[in-house]
């Protein structure tokens, strides 16, 4: 597959994954019930890991330089870090 299609299709890959983390979230701030609630949180903390995932693979074929890929890796990690103590929190109301 040449450099350009893999690229391509990995921005693709993060767009969806990273818009997902956001819709659902807004989602999750909708939600009518704890149920409810705790399904959408499960689901950004699903889609969170799938954007590590993308920025992983980013980082092995070496696609993007180090400083801005450190940057978005970070921001991620502490998305991971919040999302999931709040599922936690959640979890524990149920």
């Amino acid at each position: 597959m040449p450099y350009s299609d893999a690229v391509s299709i990995i921005r693709k890959q993060i767009i969806r994954s990273s818009t997902s983390v956001a819709s659902n979230y807004r989602a999750v701030c909708r939600a009518r019930s704890e149920k409810e609630k705790f399904a959408k949180i499960c689901i950004v903390v699903e889609e969170i890991d799938e954007t590590q995932f993308w920025l992983e693979i980013i980082e092995d074929l070496e696609y993007l330089e180090d400083k801005k890929l450190l940057l978005l890796k970070s921001e991620c990690e502490e998305l991971v870090k919040v999302m999931t103590t709040y599922k936690h929190k959640l979890s524990q109301n149920l």
